[in-house]
């Protein structure tokens, strides 16, 4: 399964030289976990909720004056739409990140989280579900065909042990 397939296609985003104050206003309009955070076309850094608490409220900085660059998450983790979603999970769990941007043509498309990804689980879990059926269905058939493959073949080998070099040589040519 590929990225694009689960990924969240409506991407937030706010520009660098945004306030925090701005920040919250689009929390609260929109309700999103994170914004992206750019400076012209360019992805430079992503914010999220903890990111205003932590280091603005608590900072006891001026929303109204602290800009979005100056306390967002910089040195931003992407993946490509194309890409398996197993590689974003490896980026996400060695980043110790909860979403991670999605880029196409060097445009952002969307962005992939924890919630996006464990929503497949249910699809795999049917996949294997079905795949489980389709082998205890076909196991006998399975076992038949590899039975009389298996005697062959192990025929063959006895076959050419007992059979004298010279008559297998002819045998070949």
């Amino acid at each position: 399964m590929l990225v694009e397939e689960v990924m969240t296609r409506n991407v937030v985003t706010i520009d660098s030289n945004d306030t925090v104050y701005d920040a919250c206003k689009t929390y609260s309009e929109i309700k999103v976990g994170s914004l992206v955070v750019m400076n012209r076309d360019m992805i430079v850094g992503i914010i999220t909720e903890r990111d205003i608490i932590e280091r603005a409220i608590l900072q006891k900085k001026n929303p109204t004056k602290t800009k979005i660059r100056e306390i967002m998450s910089p040195h931003i983790k992407t993946i490509h739409a194309l890409a398996p979603i197993e590689k974003a999970v490896q980026i996400m769990k060695e980043n110790n990140i909860k979403k991670l941007p999605v880029i196409l043509n060097n445009d952002i498309v969307g962005i992939i989280t924890e919630t996006d990804i464990s929503q497949t689980v249910e699809f795999f879990s049917e996949a294997l579900e079905e795949l489980t059926k389709l082998y205890n269905e076909s196991k006998e058939d399975i076992e038949k065909i590899l039975e009389r493959w298996g005697n062959i073949l192990y025929n063959l080998k006895g076959l050419k042990k007992s059979v004298e070099p010279k008559k297998l040589q002819m045998i070949e040519k």
